[in-house]
């Protein structure tokens, strides 16, 4: 499959890193030949230097016969135009990232009109990922599948957590809810655990159920729901006001400080029901001015990394029960963990698994399950996966205890017309069902690829 990348930004090298580790036959375009000569270093893939709008520059890419073309540069209007321009020469499929609130309200409109098989916008998915979390406050991170009805929750084994010491078979009879713990993290370790692992304090699970079942959960082990009420978010770009935008309809007080004059003018405008204060949010008297310690909620979303932690860790400090920042360096993320900061989202991340679930799909079109939707999860470590079965096959209509999984694969989920399953030895997988798959292998195309 050749994929042509338009623009070598964080997105752009974060797909040609992924795409290329899964044998994806990668071309990059990019004006800057400096950046463009780092990646050929690092990664297998060609490059050509050049405005991806020429016509000329996508011909000496090979435009006309890619599979794909993916435009991620920093202009909504040249990836729009980029992807123009490879369809009419002939590509079979285009996606183009588009953040501008503006363009995004028609973006109905502009996909019909150019073409395009996908439109990606990374603020929008990061604030409804930072949504999700302030929704439920006690976990780290929450992806989801089957249009929301299915959550896997990331969340830490506390000191005085009740599942410290308990093996996950005795967690199961003493809880009787349907969850299930998909993956564990403990230090540099990750494992698929089988029912006689024993949980320690420090472990990180991912844990599948439904939303109903998961807040039960919680409750059974302790953890009060505290709702977030007030939230302060550091930054005024995109990622706030899609955020604030969501926060304001759910009731909730937000606080946005932004320093840029003019964007706090704008989001005046367009948030009526929020509070703007023009001011360095890294200024830790301003956040204490602005009540930082009465605040349920701290969002860091500025432009700047260590402006993120550095605020985060000011706000985890004055008792701010729920803190998340904006981190997009992979080695940075992996570096604050420990820190205390509660969650970590990253717009590059969210960008990448949109669009490598659409790869996948496209790949694995013919065959008896088609991907709808993937996720990285532990540093990239473990991979969840959702596939619709579309075909009876040889694993459907089989109860799964007599179904042979390879090492480090697990059947999360099956998620059949109104019915949320977390499968047990005799559950079936039926053709129509989504299938939420936890594996720690690469390249998983079909389910039948992690079957014996």
């Amino acid at each position: 499959m050749k994929i042509v990348i338009i623009g070598d930004g964080k997105v752009g090298y974060k797909l040609a890193q992924e795409l290329s580790a899964e044998n994806y036959d990668i071309v990059m375009i990019d004006s800057n030949e400096k950046k463009l000569r780092e990646a050929i270093d690092t990664l297998d893939i060609i490059c050509v230097t050049g405005d991806g709008g020429s016509v000329e520059v996508q011909k000496e890419a090979d435009v006309p016969h890619s599979d794909l073309v993916i435009a991620c540069t920093s202009m909504d209007e040249c990836n729009m135009l980029d992807c123009l321009i490879a369809r009419r020469l002939g590509a079979k499929h285009t996606i183009a990232r588009v953040r501008n609130p503006v363009y995004y309200q028609q973006i109905g409109i502009l996909k019909e009109d150019l073409h395009l098989s996908m439109v990606v916008n990374p603020e929008l998915a990061v604030a409804g990922e930072i949504g999700r979390l302030l929704l439920f406050p006690g976990a780290s991170k929450i992806e989801t599948f089957v249009k929301g009805r299915v959550e896997l929750i990331e969340f830490p084994v506390t000191a005085n957590s009740h599942l410290a010491g308990m093996s996950l078979m005795e967690i199961y009879d003493r809880f009787q809810i349907k969850v299930l713990v998909c993956a564990v993290r403990r230090g540099g370790e990750v494992v698929i655990p089988s029912g006689e692992y024993v949980l320690r304090e420090g472990d990180r699970l991912h844990i599948a159920a439904s939303h109903v079942n998961a807040e039960l959960f919680f409750k059974l082990l302790g953890q009060k729901k505290n709702k977030v009420r007030k939230v302060i978010i550091c930054g005024g770009g995109r990622v706030s006001y899609y955020l604030a935008t969501q926060l304001c309809k759910l009731g909730m007080q937000v606080k946005i400080i932004e320093k840029v004059e003019s964007k706090c003018e704008d989001l005046c405008e367009l948030l009526p029901k929020a509070i703007i204060i023009n001011g360095d949010a890294s200024d830790h008297d301003l956040l204490m001015e602005e009540g930082v310690q009465e605040a349920d909620a701290l969002i860091a979303l500025t432009g700047m990394d260590e402006e993120n932690i550095i605020m985060s860790l000011f706000a985890k400090s004055q008792g701010v029960s729920k803190v998340i920042a904006k981190v997009n360096e992979d080695r940075r993320a992996r570096m604050i963990e420990e820190f205390g900061i509660d969650s970590i989202v990253s717009a590059k991340t969210a960008t990448a698994d949109v669009i490598l679930s659409y790869v996948r799909a496209r790949r694995n079109s013919q065959s008896s399950a088609n991907v709808e939707a993937m996720y990285q999860l532990v540093d990239g470590k473990v991979e969840a996966l959702e596939f619709i079965v579309k075909a009876e096959t040889k694993y459907t209509n089989i109860p799964l205890k007599n179904l042979t999984l390879r090492a480090n694969n697990l059947i999360a989920c099956i998620a059949r017309k109104r019915e949320i399953i977390i499968p047990g030895g005799d559950d079936r997988i039926q053709v129509g069902d989504s299938v939420i798959i936890i594996t720690m292998e690469k390249q998983i195309q079909d389910i039948q690829d992690i079957l014996l």
